[in-house]
């Protein structure tokens, strides 16, 4: 699976898009994929993907499917959404200034610090990516996580 991931990876940044995210289901029968425009792209990141750009990643993929002989049944080519997956440091780069919400996979301490319960779910503006990682403005003050131990972070859709 490792090397189909590549494949879509290379297809899709070499057709000028950026991939967000790679799923598949059990046997690999339904191939989700998630594209966005580059950081410093024209429109990046407000425009967001088109109906357009889908159809084009998707046409690609199916091409590159039959060749590379990659046995599916469903391929579903669509933007992150405005709730936006963020997986890499360059991710988090990218959104400063936004809010964001982010699960650990281990708990650390929460608003109250050290003394305070642990907690696994904090929200908050993302300020940087610090020397060990996510730097993020939290209620009570500034909180840094290690990006290992980041189990999923999602943008705040803003209304």
């Amino acid at each position: 699976m490792a090397d189909l991931a590549g494949l879509v990876e290379q297809a899709v940044v070499g057709l000028g898009y950026e991939l967000v995210d790679f799923e598949t289901s059990p046997r690999a029968r339904l191939l989700r994929v998630f594209i966005d425009r580059p950081a410093g792209s024209p429109g990046s990141p407000m425009s967001g993907v088109t109906v357009d750009d889908c159809a084009l990643v998707s046409n690609h993929l199916t091409r590159l499917f039959e060749v590379e002989n990659v046995d599916y049944d469903r391929l579903e080519v669509s933007s992150p959404g405005l709730d936006r997956l963020l997986k890499k440091p360059a991710d988090f780069a990218r959104f400063v200034g936004q809010e964001v919400q982010v699960k650990l996979r281990v708990a650390a301490a929460g608003a109250a610090g050290a003394a305070g319960p642990l907690q696994r779910n904090f929200s908050g503006t993302i300020l940087g990516v610090g020397e060990h990682g996510l730097r993020l403005a939290v209620e009570g003050g500034e909180r840094e996580f290690a990006f290992d131990n980041i189990e999923k972070a999602r943008l705040v859709p803003k209304f």
